[in-house]
């Protein structure tokens, strides 16, 4: 015997009719819609700019923004092993521009003998580290470079006390002496 039992009806309401004045397609609450989601990505997109023009700037996420231009020597450390050094006069995402260029050169020079040395034995090489200007070498390069930033492994502050920045002062103060 199996009990039936009565099932309550669901209805919906009838749709009331528009008042007067009021369209049957348009409610108060959809028609601000579309006005708030043009806000909204209105101010995405002025967010958006605002931080494009901040990065191209180079004022943020270059990590270079505390380089003093033009002021300080800095090296400049290359991926093919060459150090540069020199003040850096320009800075954007792509390259570097360094002035006052100075490079180090391995020189190789002979070893002098005493008076009482052996005549026969081989002559002795001594190996230094010598530092060059740029723009003393054959091809006559300009005392500018603008360097690729993709080539730059490390970019230093040079103190005014070391030894490279103390070897360029004595190389300026000796061009600098008036002739006799």
């Amino acid at each position: 015997m199996a009990y039936q039992m009565n099932q309550p009806k669901i209805t919906t309401p009838l749709a009331m009719p528009p008042a007067a004045g009021q369209s049957a397609l348009a409610s108060p609450r959809k028609s601000r819609g579309p006005w708030i989601k043009g806000l909204v990505t209105l101010v995405i997109v002025v967010i958006l700019i605002a931080g494009g023009v901040y990065l191209l700037n180079g004022s943020g996420g270059l990590g270079l923004s505390g380089i003093q231009l033009r002021t300080q020597w800095q090296a400049v450390f290359l991926t093919n092993g060459q150090v540069y050094f020199g003040k850096i006069s320009k800075i954007n995402n792509d390259y570097i521009w360094l002035h006052d260029i100075y490079y180090l050169q391995v020189v190789t020079q002979p070893l002098q003998r005493s008076q009482e040395g052996d005549t026969a034995a081989p002559q002795q090489q001594e190996q230094r580290l010598t530092l060059i200007k740029l723009g003393n070498e054959l091809h006559g390069p300009r005392d500018e470079m603008i360097i690729n930033r993709d080539q730059m492994v490390l970019l230093e502050d040079l103190k005014d006390d070391s030894r490279v920045v103390q070897a360029i002062n004595d190389y300026v103060n000796g061009q600098q002496q008036p002739a006799p």
